[in-house]
Order: C-alpha cells, then sequence, then structure tokens
C-alpha cells in the first residue's frame, strides 16, 4: 500500500473521494465518477465494507502500510483524547504530508519521492522518512541547492500553500515553520474515523 502503483482514478472512483490528486486521475473521475466496473453493480456494502472503504482512505491517502497504520492506532489508542482524531492527527504530521501541504508539491506520493530522495531538511539536518513525525518548532526547508529550488518554487507557484494556523510557510525562502499541532478541524481527509477505529480495534 505504501508503494501503490496502480491506476489512481480507479482508487478515487472505487472510494467516492478524491484521494489522488494527480492531474490525470482528477480528469478520469471527472469523466467517469461510478465506481468502476460493470455498471449494473448497485448492491449498497455491508457495515464491514464500509468500515473497510473508510480504513483504505486513510492508507491510500496518506501513504500507509497495513502494519503502519495499526502501529499508529495503537499510538493513538494510548494517547489521551478521542482515538480517531489522534490517529488523523498523527497522519497529518507527518513529514511527506506536510511538503503537500506547504505546497512544495503538487501530490503527496511526490511529496513522498522527495522526502526519500533527501530533497528537505528538518531543523537544517537532512530527512529522508517520510513517516518522520513533526514537533511544534519544527523548521522544514528545501535543500541549498539550486536546481531543487528551481523545481520546488515552481511547484509553490502553481498550487499555493493552503492557509493553516499550526504551519506558516515563506514561498521566498521555501521554509515551512510548525507553528503547534493540527486540530480536528485541520484534517484533510474526509473520512469517518470512527468506523475505521471500530475497524481496527477487533
Amino acid at each position: 500500500m505504501a508503494r501503490y502503483h496502480g491506476p489512481k482514478a480507479r482508487v478515487n472512483r472505487r472510494l467516492g473521494s478524491l484521494i489522488y490528486e494527480s492531474a490525470g486521475a482528477m480528469r478520469a473521475a471527472e469523466r467517469r465518477d461510478g465506481p468502476p466496473g460493470m455498471r449494473s453493480r448497485g448492491r449498497r456494502p455491508s457495515n464491514y465494507g464500509l468500515a473497510l472503504m473508510e480504513k483504505q482512505k486513510i492508507k491510500h491517502y496518506y501513504g500507509l502500510g497495513e502494519r503502519q497504520l495499526r502501529r499508529y492506532y495503537e499510538k493513538a489508542s494510548r494517547t489521551k483524547g478521542n482515538t480517531g482524531e489522534n490517529l488523523l492527527i498523527r497522519c497529518e504530521r507527518r513529514l511527506d504530508n506536510i511538503v503537500r501541504r506547504a505546497g512544495f508539491t503538487k501530490t503527496r506520493p511526490q511529496a513522498r519521492q522527495g522526502v526519500v530522495h533527501g530533497h528537505f531538511q528538518v531543523n537544517g539536518i537532512k530527512v529522508s522518512s517520510p513517516s518522520y513525525i513533526v514537533r511544534p518548532g519544527d523548521v522544514i526547508t528545501v535543500r541549498p541547492r539550486a536546481n531543487l529550488h528551481v523545481v520546488y518554487k515552481s511547484n509553490v507557484e502553481e498550487t499555493r500553500p493552503e492557509s493553516m494556523e499550526w504551519l506558516t510557510v515563506d514561498t521566498d525562502t521555501l521554509r515551512a515553520t510548525v507553528q503547534g499541532l493540527p486540530g480536528p478541524s485541520d484534517i484533510s481527509l474526509p473520512v469517518d474515523v470512527n468506523t475505521v477505529v471500530e475497524f481496527l480495534s477487533r
């Protein structure tokens, strides 16, 4: 799952959400907004099937594997507060997600690739793990290489960073600063996380 290379438009159509943001996937979803497969299919999925679909949304959206998602769930369940919110907030704090939310890349898979290739630094230190969890006060920057700055500067100008209180972005210096922790209203994925928590707690 963490390295899904299949047709992204089919995932968007099957899950009924814009999980993958690539231009091709969005165009394909606009042409056909129903689930893939035979057009005669119309059965309503079972409660188990619905819960599985919600779980798949999280896995595809954040690029998680099954074991990684369950580790996140276990940590979230041991943290004070709502387990579902804690789970999604931890996903939002992943470095590849921060890179995407800052507007440095156009999609999360692209952000993951950039992190793996060592294009970003956290507090001046190169980090190549997409699952790195950022903390308040962390500063994410593009490595000081001219070719990288040209690429990511172009991305920022095209995508424009989202407006968030917990993350500020300096588009001139390609510098993102984590001001605090995201809250429930900052979650960017439309998902019924309580159903996912019930599914994972079985």
